[in-house]
């Protein structure tokens, strides 16, 4: 299950041309003054990890501004113009002497998150059948996160307009699609397949870009997306779990976060990555609440809710209910975080390696037996993804050097 979230990028390549600024010296703390003229010619916002088109950034991102960069004296020569060679800087702390290992510790908390919530998620399902109202709870415990957090200022909630709940209302209801028909075929088939058939969606992101968007994919991506449609099927005809349930609602998820990458990018905004989050889920979990209530409601009432308490008992259900939420939630907003901080290629790198620790450490807990031809084909599907992403990757990079030139 992806849920990659709305989150800044802004890229100021077009200032490369400019001439030096002047320094301002503020309270002992070196600036310069970089004055923007225009649109943002490279900017942009990462939507679940994508880079937005700069031409739909909001008009208030196009207006003038002056912003402040700090400088630190010792990265400046006075060749360079830069500041007395007596000037003291604080040494860095031990985020910025080691940035590679806080980069590699956000991505095992990662991966960490999603493969408990993954193997928490399955596990209740075996003794409580009920996908509909579990998304429910997914939503809903992130949701009260959320609202404690703005709570104590833990971030300061941003203020919402009507142009941008417009915007944001298809973005969460694709979300809310996605995520429900996801549970289904958790709660169907074996985790392992549910993420081997989700990993066809760059197939349905690149047709929908071809086909809805207009936008021309080169060859060389549809090539590298034919492993990924080879192991899937050869995987899908022999898997032991296999049943229509979830194989079509595995699908159907997969065209739902297609048509929420589309949306999202429409729905620019400047606000910070975790208030937008914070609104999606809290529209996304709107929209959960009455199919949950109409398609699992009286057989909950009637024998679910007791049928689950029997099997656990009530403090156990209820915890795992709790925690498989608050896990949901974290692990999103922490992959959040994690791609904030990488570029492009790696963070294309760090999706396939998620979906793959996923599939292993949950054939590893349930014990799923797989056939030999299951095997292959996830392996062929996965090589395919990170073929896929490695090649995006490097087409996005070239199209950014070629505008920033």
């Amino acid at each position: 299950m992806e849920s990659r979230v709305l989150s800044r990028a802004g890229v100021f390549s077009s200032l490369a041309h400019l001439r030096k600024p002047p320094r301002e010296a503020v309270g002992g703390a070196s600036f310069v003054t970089v004055k923007t003229v225009g649109s943002l010619a490279d900017g942009g916002n990462l939507i679940w990890g994508r880079q937005l088109r700069p031409e739909l950034c909001s008009p208030a991102l196009k207006k003038e501004t002056v912003l402040l960069r700090p400088c630190l004296a010792a990265a400046s020569s006075p060749a360079e113009g830069g500041d007395s060679a007596g000037e003291k800087v604080a040494p860095a702390g031990f985020f910025g002497k080691y940035p590679a290992l806080v980069t590699g510790f956000f991505f095992f908390t990662w991966y960490f998150l999603n493969v408990i919530f993954n193997i928490l998620n399955k596990k209740i399902y075996n003794y409580f059948p009920y996908p509909y109202f579990v998304s429910v709870i997914h939503l809903f415990v992130g949701v009260v996160y959320c609202l404690l957090s703005w709570t104590v200022g833990l971030p300061k909630r941003a203020p919402i307009d009507s142009n941008l709940l417009k915007l944001l209302i298809p973005v969460a209801v694709c979300h809310a699609l996605g995520h429900v028909t996801s549970n289904v075929s958790f709660a169907a088939v074996a985790v392992s397949f549910t993420h081997t058939i989700k990993a066809l969606e760059p197939f349905f992101n690149a047709a929908a870009s071809q086909f809805i968007l207009g936008q021309s994919i080169p060859i060389t991506l549809w090539l590298s997306l034919a492993p990924v449609v080879i192991g899937v099927s050869m995987a899908s005809l022999t898997e032991l779990s296999f049943n229509w349930v979830g194989f079509i609602s595995a699908m159907i998820s997969n065209i739902s976060f297609t048509y929420r990458s589309i949306y999202s990018k429409k729905a620019m905004t400047d606000m910070d990555s975790t208030n937008v989050y914070a609104y999606i889920s809290i529209i996304a979990l709107i929209v959960c609440i009455p199919p949950a209530v109409i398609v699992e409601g009286p057989a909950l009432l009637k024998h679910g809710f007791n049928d689950a308490i029997a099997k656990v008992g009530l403090v156990k259900f209820v915890s795992d209910l709790f925690w498989v939420g608050m896990f949901y939630h974290l692990y999103n907003q922490v992959a959040t975080n994690t791609l904030e901080r990488v570029a492009p290629l790696t963070h294309a790198v760090g999706n396939v390696l998620k979906r793959v620790f996923v599939i292993g450490f949950s054939i590893i807990v349930f014990g799923n037996k797989i056939s030999t031809q299951t095997g292959i084909g996830t392996a062929i599907a996965i090589a395919g993804v990170a073929l896929y992403s490695l090649i995006k990757a490097r087409i996005e990079e070239e199209k950014r050097q070629a505008k920033a030139a």
